[in-house]
């Protein structure tokens, strides 16, 4: 789990009067100043939001420094939060808006190197030879942030969004503040693009591949 700073270390025998509390009071708590509400919420969101980061930036410390930031973030705009929002959807828009920035920073570096960069990726897959019926689940982690990492970065983030964390579109739609039918597009072309880099680059590990997650289909 992660811990900020500020985060007050107590003994693991001291009951919270926070654990049984939705996800709405503890936001509440933490805008009027409660650190052990914050304590409690870094306890419950550390997970969820490590995952959607790490699906987005394909990188487990990028995605705890983005999580932690996002913790710092609610903080310090704990006062901004209106209690007629949804939590999942406050808190996914900092932790998005933050990867995506993230990935800009990180892609404009990595312009700089481009040539040593497509050199690698090429040696790589000219040497990778797998028996795709035998992937391991991380391999195939590894793969899918291999492939996802050539959309641009609104795709990226709309199918990590709708297809690894299974939020509906409208929520989708709230999170990135864009129109659900921009939503379905982005989504669309994710999938089309998704599905004809894979066939491109894995042709054998193709027909072993989840439909539903790369079928360019309009989403309903």
């Amino acid at each position: 789990m992660l811990k900020l700073a500020y985060s007050r270390t107590r003994s693991t025998r001291m009951p919270t009067p926070w654990s049984d509390a939705s996800d709405r009071d503890l936001l509440m708590a933490i805008r009027e100043g409660e650190e052990r509400a914050l304590d409690e919420l870094i306890r419950r969101k550390t997970k969820a939001l490590l995952q959607l980061a790490q699906g987005i930036l394909g990188d487990n410390e990028e995605a705890r420094d983005v999580v932690q930031v996002t913790f710092f973030k609610i903080w310090e705009n704990r006062r901004k939060f209106d209690g007629k929002w949804s939590p999942n959807t406050w808190m996914y828009r900092i932790t998005s808006n933050l990867a995506i920035d993230h990935l800009r920073s990180r892609n404009s570096r990595e312009r700089i190197q481009e040539p040593v960069r497509l050199h690698l990726l090429h040696r790589a897959d000219s040497e990778a030879h797998y028996d795709f019926s035998n992937l391991e689940q991380h391999e195939v982690g590894r793969i899918f942030q291999r492939l996802a990492a050539a959309l641009p970065e609104r795709q990226r983030v709309v199918f990590v969004l709708r297809e690894i964390e299974g939020l509906e579109t409208h929520e989708v739609s709230q999170i990135l503040g864009i129109r659900e039918s921009a939503v379905r597009s982005q989504l669309y072309n994710a999938r089309q693009s998704l599905r004809q880099e894979l066939l491109r680059r894995y042709p054998e590990y193709a027909a072993t591949l989840p439909a539903a997650l790369l079928e360019p289909k309009e989403d309903a």
